[in-house]
């Protein structure tokens, strides 16, 4: 037999026959290594123990202890316990495709009876029988021809369509577990025991198209989640609670900030206290961006097509854009526009306008943009992906040389942002060029070494997104992770060579020559619409004081302390603060709900006492205690918290 050498992660090499499975090298390095084993990597592949090696290679035995090989081996062998206890149960149903997802997996069935919430009691019941009866699991290699006999024999016609949609002639890989057997890439567990039974847990149950196509089947999806131990399932629960009590689209009707409706699809309909945040928001990014050296512009919503091909946009983005047609003055062809999805082509029409100078660069172009993408109807999620947004948008036209003092610039920009909106720290992300891209591989690789070395000149080393940048340039990517551990993109910065040339820009250098300037666009908040869902969410509705829509209520508990909360209320509104009065005839305990409901941060209660001391019984949200105060000074207090962060 041929000898191999594989290679381990020390760097020690051993030879093995060809043909040797990882489950004997594990065995061979150890018999405890052999029981722990769950899968190998080979040469950066996940293997499964069964499969022979044939060839030199790297290796390296993976256990439970490996989390990213252990969580794919535990969702996938899930997803086939799972198929294998519903048929157990009902016979009849015939089984499709079952792939691993983000936080567990899904499987489809085609079942005449719909699945009942009881009924996933019932399976999960089912699949720990089968997780405690260890069954083996093992693997074997089948000819098209007999793969596809054997499912029509079993009336699985799903699983036959599978396997004639398969390119190629090549050989077909089986899995059993126990006697219950499915189509499979792998790799898998070795036996069904080494699945945590106290791991995982069903979810959900939905309706999904057979491949996707409305013109098919209706089949059943069912959900499951599922972790290496019953402490990352206990997180993972209590994750989803914190979410569905900070979900965004809930608080935005308690707190009667926004709504959508079908006839606007992706399109916000801000209410007085949605668009309270909003304007707050937007007034203060104003400020700031003042402060960085922005000149603010604004620019057409709607844009004849011919820029848009100029730009590049036409070819590389026209899905994703809402094509306007217009019959100018009854002419024979149509003029052809677009809803503009983003602002550069057009803030290069600025920049053209009239000579500059190098003496005129960095020239920083900021706008508030509404910009309308085409987003499918499946995509759209609140006001979190939505078709038409603002963006806090801007460009800065430098010279090359200028590229790296205007990165950090921007970084320590975006970094105070953040911090005044209560995120301390974020992540930054490297995208480098896409398949479908502008400009020579020559402009790109000026381009991602420009970034890069100016990024880490920041005291910044990117974590690498290999192919997401921009199809004009590499770009930056500002993740924020909120509360409960979820990352949010927000904030890009990308560099762009080839805009300026398409659109021809130009400004004249200290020679007197005419160069090209670079582009650097940038995003802080990135969507006005998407930043206040994940500020909603981050802050479960009780947003910060400055922010809050509805700051401050004065309740009334008896009707003759009437006159002093019109009073309150308008000494508070003239400290700056959004105040009103509740002087409804209901009970305090019945306005305290409400409005805490509200997510009212500050309900100022006022009795008899309150109108003789003149003073308030304050009570903050989130609170069970109150206290009395004087109307000066919650005047003062509430005055100075209600003052922007980069105002005090």
């Amino acid at each position: 037999m041929a000898q191999i050498s594989l290679t381990f992660p020390d760097g020690n090499s051993r030879s093995y026959e060809a043909g040797i499975t990882a489950a004997d090298v594990a065995a061979d390095i150890s018999s405890s290594l052999r029981k722990k084993a769950i899968s190998a990597t080979v040469n950066d592949q996940h293997w499964d123990l069964q499969w022979p090696i044939e060839a030199d290679s790297t290796i390296a035995i993976n256990t439970m202890k490996d989390e990213e090989p252990a969580l794919e081996l535990v969702r996938h062998d899930l997803a086939h316990i799972m198929a294998r206890a519903v048929q157990e149960i009902w016979p009849d149903t015939q089984v499709t495709i079952g792939p691993v997802i983000k936080d567990g997996w899904y499987y489809d069935f085609d079942r005449k009876e719909p699945f009942t919430p009881e009924d996933l009691g019932a399976i999960e019941k089912k699949m720990k029988e089968i997780i405690n009866k260890r069954d083996e699991v093992r693997t074997e290699i089948w000819e098209r021809d007999v793969a596809i006999q054997y499912y029509k024999d079993r009336g699985e016609p799903y699983k036959v369509e599978l396997i004639e949609s398969i390119p190629g002639n090549e050989p077909l890989r089986m899995y059993w577990h126990g006697d219950w057997q499915d189509l499979c890439r792998g790799p898998h567990l070795q036996n069904t025991g080494q699945v945590p039974a106290d791991g995982f847990k069903l979810m959900s149950i939905a309706g999904a198209y057979w491949r996707g196509d409305s013109d098919r089947a209706m089949l059943q999806r069912i959900y499951g989640c599922a972790f290496t131990n019953k402490e990352g399932l206990k997180a993972h629960l209590h994750m989803l609670e914190e979410a569905a009590k900070r979900d965004h689209r809930k608080l935005g009707r308690e707190m009667d900030l926004f709504h959508m409706q079908e006839e606007a699809p992706g399109q916000v309909f801000w209410h007085p206290n949605g668009w309270t945040v909003y304007t707050e928001l937007q007034d203060y990014m104003r400020r700031q961006q003042r402060k960085g050296g922005y000149v603010e512009v604004n620019t057409p919503q709607v844009v004849d097509r011919k820029l848009w091909e100029a730009s590049g946009h036409w070819e590389k983005y026209q899905d994703h854009m809402f094509i306007v047609e217009v019959d100018e003055e009854h002419a024979r062809e149509k003029a052809v526009n677009a809803l503009k999805p983003m602002n550069c082509p057009c803030h290069v029409q600025i920049f053209n306008q009239g000579l500059k100078s190098y003496r005129d660069l960095p020239l920083r172009m900021a706008e508030f943009g509404s910009c309308n993408r085409y987003e499918p109807s499946g995509a759209l999620h609140g006001i979190m992906r939505v078709r038409g947004f603002t963006q806090d948008d801007g460009h800065i036209f430098c010279r090359e040389s200028q590229i790296e003092e205007e990165t950090a610039a921007f970084i320590a920009f975006l970094s105070g942002i953040y911090k005044d909106l209560g995120f301390e720290s974020f992540k930054v992300k490297f995208s480098d060029r896409p398949e479908k891209r502008s400009g020579s591989d020559e402009v790109w690789d000026k381009a991602e070494a420009a970034l890069l070395a100016a990024t880490r000149a920041a005291g910044i080393e990117p974590e690498l997104n290999p192919g997401e940048g921009a199809f004009y340039g590499p770009k930056l990517e500002f993740v924020l992770t909120d509360a409960i551990g979820r990352d949010w993109q927000c904030g890009t910065h990308q560099v762009d060579f080839v805009l300026p040339e398409r659109l021809d820009a130009t400004y004249i250098g200290e020679d007197g020559g005419k160069h090209r300037p670079v582009m650097l666009h940038r995003a802080t908040l990135g969507s006005f619409e998407r930043f206040i869902g994940i500020l909603i969410e981050e802050h479960a509705g009780k947003l910060p004081f400055w922010l809050a829509p509805r700051q401050v209520v004065v309740a009334t508990i008896v009707s003759d302390a009437d006159d002093y909360a019109l009073e309150v209320v308008a000494a508070l509104k003239a400290a700056g603060v959004r105040a009103e009065a509740d002087l409804r005839n209901e009970k305090i305990n019945f306005k305290v709900r409400e409005h805490s409901v509200g997510k009212v941060p500050v309900i100022l209660a006022l009795g008899a006492r309150e109108v003789e001391e003149r003073t308030v019984t304050a009570r903050r949200l989130g609170e069970n205690k109150t206290s009395v105060t004087s109307l000066t000074e919650i005047v003062a207090e509430l005055g100075k918290a209600a003052t922007p962060p980069d105002l005090l």
